[in-house]
């Protein structure tokens, strides 16, 4: 049969050429594998079936796949590594310059987020994302000029560009310039009249500018729009301590930790409204049950808030 198979065609295979036939189907069949492992949420078994067809031949397509697999599953730095070598092999290619610059944004490395995002601009000057991710880098860095300068143009490229002007406007908010940060609100608001974060910057606003019946009700606004927003139980209960009404503060703490038994931080704004009103062992418990659940945010354990009313109350925003 193969005589005549060559007879036929001029040319025998090869040992080398079935290598290669063999070598591309078993290729397509990890390829393909990891595809369907990836939509079916088997992110164990993706990760196996791409890293074998890649172990077979260098694709970039299936290296794409492969990190968004480790990005759903925090494999940050595998992804970052993967990334950055998809970068070397196709160094025009826009979208792996964003995935790379989010992926260290998760890691909170900024200045390589930074980097990333200009290498996209380099590419591609009008995309927006990429003008997004270097203000956001700019953020991540304290610099709020750069930041707003940036996101300034991203929202330039797109006009509709929400979290562009959310992030603008937590920008000049830290910078006190309140009625430019307002404009960015109003047209979120504009465009979608619940958006929270929105509702939720223009409610701290609202109070740093004294008008705190107006910060209440958008607080409570997003608390009924969505009751587990945790930030707006926080929010709602930090002003009701500032008021002093701290029972109303306490009952809403109550609520909030019902809904989520794991929210550290309501135990600690908790611990803090027991505190004012009396109740110092109940505000050791709730320190000690925060503290527990989040030793990271939450402060010392020796029944002493470093954010009493009148005091210093650290960044308001969380940025």
């Amino acid at each position: 049969m193969g005589f005549f198979k060559s007879f036929f065609s001029g040319k025998s295979e090869t040992p080398a050429d079935e290598k290669q036939k063999n070598d591309q189907k078993n290729f397509e069949i990890f390829k393909y594998d990891g595809m369907r492992a990836q939509r079916m949420g088997r992110a164990d078994y993706a990760i196996k079936c791409f890293t074998e067809a890649l172990a077979i031949q260098e694709d970039f397509e299936t290296m794409s796949y492969l990190s968004q697999v480790y990005i759903q599953t925090g494999e940050l730095d595998d992804a970052r590594k993967l990334l950055e070598r998809m970068t070397r092999i196709d160094s025009e290619h826009t979208a792996t310059y964003l995935t790379l610059a989010n992926v260290c944004y998760m890691q909170e490395d900024y200045p390589a987020m930074a980097e990333a995002a200009k290498k996209a601009i380099e590419i591609e000057e009008g995309n927006a994302m990429a003008h997004y991710l270097l203000g956001k880098a700019d953020n991540g860095q304290g610099d709020g000029i750069m930041c707003i300068a940036h996101l300034t143009k991203a929202i330039v490229l797109d006009d509709y560009f929400t979290e562009a002007r959310l992030l603008r406007a937590e920008a000049l908010t830290k910078m006190q310039q309140y009625p430019e940060a307002m404009e960015d609100i109003d047209a979120i608001l504009a465009h979608d009249p619940e958006d929270e974060s929105a509702i939720l910057l223009r409610g701290k606003i609202k109070e740093a500018t004294g008008a705190q019946e107006e910060a209440e009700a958008d607080y409570r606004n997003v608390t009924d729009l969505n009751p587990f927003n945790e930030q707006a139980f926080l929010y709602l209960g930090q002003l009701y301590i500032v008021q002093k009404k701290l029972t109303e503060a306490i009952a809403l703490f109550d609520e909030a930790i019902e809904l989520n038994p794991n929210f550290a931080e309501a135990y600690h704004e908790r611990g803090r409204a027991k505190l004012l009103n009396g109740d110092k062992e109940g505000s050791v418990e709730d320190m000690k049950k925060g503290l527990e659940l989040n030793p990271k945010e939450v402060q010392g354990i020796d029944g002493q808030y470093g954010n009493q009313p009148g005091g210093s109350t650290g960044n308001i925003l969380g940025l």
